[in-house]
């Protein structure tokens, strides 16, 4: 018998190396806006003298972010979305030269807002396009470790990236403000061609996505989650310094998150597989508890706690939302609800800021925790229903299959096979939902 071709190398390197530049193209991507609130700041205050305008830049980028999400992401599907993601990334890199060299120039300050405006219009189209093109890379078997890594990397990029841009700007603001756009530019020659992923039909492209109450359920987790999270970060030198800490140590809280949440997202990629409803609830009952006990523990340990509580269900939490979101959608509008995600969790940033300035820090923990125990009431009340009635329809086959049988054998005894059939499926596991 002649012994089996081998399999080419080609079809299974090639792909592998382009999941590889995908990934260096979204652990990149976020760069510019993990350094902005430094970087912004230290190219503010030259122009302003008060380093506190960097926080009507990052107001411009994320409110423009919001507007401007989904009408590009529809936009989008006229054209192949490895080009149009390019085209978006090429926009706003075009729009950070522009921050960079009016600062330089030392022109009004209004124009740099306008610029990190323009920054920030393109950024959730471009953040959905990108990761629909991820869908074109992997099997769904293999998107939770994926999504895994790439929350990992997500989370080591909005590390390290305050911290280069601090260092670089302890230097010169312009350095920061050159190092946000070299960075941020990196994705339009790292992401791979694709032939695959082509622009969607006439047809696709007219379909509008309908925004189902399961769709819009886990976008308001999205958003309630960046809430929670946001709340703890942005009021993080408030609570040291309510502690009679210094004001640096305010860090202590931010880098506690983003140490379990790496290794929440290390766990994702190695666990591979999405979880369960259950486990989903038991996360958010821990993102709530963690931000109770960062809001009433009234001690550094125990916001400590609370803050790696909160850390390490999120990237779990984060590639759930994607995965599902993924599964209830069609693929020409995934770009489209991605980019959704990603404004659902900039509309929590932007509420726990607004909070935060208007009315006490306990204050917005207490309407944070409140947001939060709704969602999770909501979902198991959600789960709790589809069980059910999952339950039900099982139940109901056994019967049918119990009474098709008990008319197959004809005179055979009740208690007989039937019974024992019936007996059999009720005890066979469940599935996972």
């Amino acid at each position: 018998m002649a012994a089996p071709a081998t399999a080419p190398h080609t079809p299974v390197t090639r792909p592998d190396a382009r999941l590889l530049r995908w990934f260096g193209s979204y652990g990149t991507f976020a760069v510019p806006q993990a350094a902005a609130p430094i970087a912004f700041s230290l190219i503010a205050l030259p122009l302003t003298g008060s380093a506190s305008s960097g926080a009507a830049m990052m107001l411009a980028m994320t409110i423009a972010q919001v507007l401007g999400a989904v009408p590009l992401s529809r936009l989008g599907r006229r054209f192949a979305p490895v080009p149009f993601v390019r085209a978006l990334i090429g926009v706003r890199t075009l729009a950070l030269v522009a921050i960079a060299v009016l600062a330089g120039l030392g022109a009004p300050f209004w124009l740099v807002v306008a610029g990190a405006a323009l920054a920030g219009l393109v950024n959730g189209a471009a953040y959905g396009t990108l990761r629909s093109v991820l869908n074109h890379l992997v099997p769904a078997s293999r998107l939770p470790r994926s999504l895994g890594v790439a929350a990992t990397l997500n989370e080591v990029t909005f590390v390290s990236s305050p911290v280069i841009a601090a260092a670089l700007g302890g230097i010169s603001p312009q350095l920061a403000a050159w190092a946000m756009v070299l960075l941020g530019a990196v994705p339009i020659a790292l992401l791979p061609q694709i032939p695959s992923a082509t622009a969607p039909g006439p047809e696709q492209r007219s379909a509008a996505l309908r925004l189902t109450p399961m769709v819009v359920l886990w976008l308001v987790c999205g958003g309630a989650s960046s809430a929670a999270i946001s709340a703890i970060e942005i009021g993080s030198v408030s609570l040291a310094v309510s502690f009679g800490m210094p004001a640096a140590w305010g860090a202590l809280f931010p880098v506690a998150i983003c140490v379990t949440s790496i290794l929440g997202g290390v766990w994702v990629s190695v666990h591979n597989r999405e979880p369960r409803r259950r486990t989903v609830l038991a996360w958010l009952g821990v993102t709530a508890l963690g931000v109770v006990v960062v809001g009433f523990g009234h001690s550094a340990a125990a916001t400590v706690i609370g803050a790696l509580l909160v850390g390490a269900v999120l990237a779990p939490l984060a590639t759930y939302y994607s995965l599902v979101l993924d599964r209830l959608v069609a693929p020409e509008h995934r770009a489209e609800v991605f980019a959704l995600l990603r404004t659902a969790n900039a509309l929590g940033i932007i509420t726990s800021s607004a909070l935060i300035s208007l009315v006490s820090l306990q204050a917005t923990f207490t309407v944070v925790i409140t947001v939060m125990t709704g969602v999770l009431v909501v979902t198991g009340v959600v789960f709790t229903s589809a069980w059910v009635a999952f339950r039900r329809r099982r139940l109901a086959r056994v019967a049918a299959e119990a009474r098709a049988h008990g008319h197959a054998i004809g005179a055979a005894p009740a208690g007989g096979d039937g019974g024992t059939a019936e007996r059999q499926h009720e005890g066979a596991p469940s599935g996972t939902h």
